[in-house]
């Protein structure tokens, strides 16, 4: 019928996938860490739960820097 504009779907059988870089694992778990000791302290009453939301902000976004940063350095080395 003609082109859609999608791209293709396919993948290359060379195409190996990629590992996730040490540091964004360490900066997944100190999110997940931080969401759970947000919830523990805002069921018990305090308001000490905002540093640990924003903690688990700032560690969300150093997981996808580095995730990201990780994909490119990859992709650059083939």
């Amino acid at each position: 019928m003609g082109d859609t504009g999608r791209r293709s779907t396919a993948v290359s059988p060379r195409q190996e996938p990629i590992e996730m870089p040490r540091l964004a694992l360490y900066a997944l778990a100190v999110c997940l860490l931080a969401v759970a000791a947000a919830v523990v302290s805002f069921t018990q009453g305090s308001w000490l739960g905002i540093v640990w939301v924003l903690l688990a902000g700032l560690s969300s976004n150093m997981c996808w820097y580095y995730l990201k940063r990780g994909k490119t350095d990859a992709y650059q080395k083939r």
